[in-house]
């Protein structure tokens, strides 16, 4: 069997702006910041929803739906640093600041982006920072609540 793993596999960057959502260029996703190994393994977080639209009539005697809206719960959990590189999710996600968070998964993270790579690229606004609350033999960390701005491009290709 051959099993497409996730550790070492996912890269999450933040960018600043992005032309084209659906066709972002590679240019343009290697000039953002690799958040990768600053994210906990559990810190990426990227959650669709759908609505159910009720189809049903007066004369139905079962229930019946439709997909409707989708939305997204959008989260970065990450540790904090101690050197200005290290730190630069706290310091870049203050409230209200606005980027794409993007994602790739079952590429090594180190490998840079290239024409042809599937990504998830998300247009979102930060929420207020929230420390984790701390705990014995565990780093600082802080999570961001990522507001979904406009439609994601789930299922972009790499110009």
């Amino acid at each position: 069997m051959a099993d497409l793993i996730s550790d070492g596999n996912i890269k999450v960057a933040w960018v600043s702006s992005v032309a084209t959502v659906t066709a972002p260029t590679a240019a343009e996703l290697n000039a953002g910041n690799d958040w990768t190994a600053r994210l906990t393994p559990d810190g990426l977080k990227t959650d669709p929803t759908t609505a159910d639209v009720n189809t049903s009539s007066l004369a139905s005697t079962f229930e019946t739906a439709v997909p409707g809206r989708k939305s997204y719960q959008t989260e970065i959990t990450f540790k904090r640093g101690t050197t200005p590189q290290d730190d630069q999710p706290y310091t870049t996600l203050a409230y209200g600041v606005t980027g794409y968070l993007v994602v790739r998964r079952g590429v090594p993270y180190a490998t840079a982006f290239a024409t042809g790579d599937r990504v998830e690229v998300y247009p979102v606004a930060a929420t207020e920072p929230q420390n984790v609350a701390p705990t014995a033999n565990e780093v600082l960390k802080v999570s961001v609540k990522l507001a979904v701005t406009s439609d994601p491009a789930t299922r972009a290709i790499v110009a």
